[in-house]
């Protein structure tokens, strides 16, 4: 996949720095590459549901992430990226010390682009995929990402 935009590795990396929500889970962005993004999730005891493994929702969260910049990647450089519809299927227990979700994009096009997620919950040696799942994103074009300020 070609990337539009030469500097969209940057240009993921200050969007995601600027995502309240990925900071406030505790999320590290892995790995940006044209149409590929892989971001990380450490677990702590408040990710967690009631039997101690990740909640569906933090998992589900970090996988739309992944979906969304990888879909990002391919975007014009005056553009912005906002999920459309995502469906998960949860498919084994995250129980682990972190969680990887990767974003692949499976057709980019000019408004919309289909991305699979997957993630992944690695417990020592082991590692799990543990969601399965597809996100709809749109290109904002000409409504650049660095143009939105956070609530107040």
């Amino acid at each position: 996949m070609q990337a539009l935009d030469p500097d969209y590795a940057g240009r993921v990396r200050d969007s995601f720095a600027r995502q309240g929500a990925m900071a406030h889970l505790g999320a590290v962005l892995r790995s940006v590459e044209p149409g590929r993004v892989e971001i990380d999730l450490p677990f702590r005891p408040q990710l967690a549901q009631q039997h101690g493994y990740f909640h569906a929702g933090m998992v589900s969260a970090v996988a739309d992430s992944a979906g969304g910049y990888a879909a990002y990647t391919l975007f014009p450089a005056d553009s912005s990226v906002l999920t459309v519809e995502f469906k998960v299927n949860l498919i084994a227990p995250a129980d682990g010390e972190r969680v990887r979700a990767v974003g692949q994009v499976i057709r980019s096009g000019r408004t919309l682009t289909i991305c699979e997620l997957r993630a992944f919950v690695l417990k020592g040696e082991r590692e799990t995929q543990c969601l399965h799942g597809m996100v709809t994103l749109m290109c904002m074009a000409g409504r650049s990402d660095t143009a939105a300020q956070p609530p107040k």
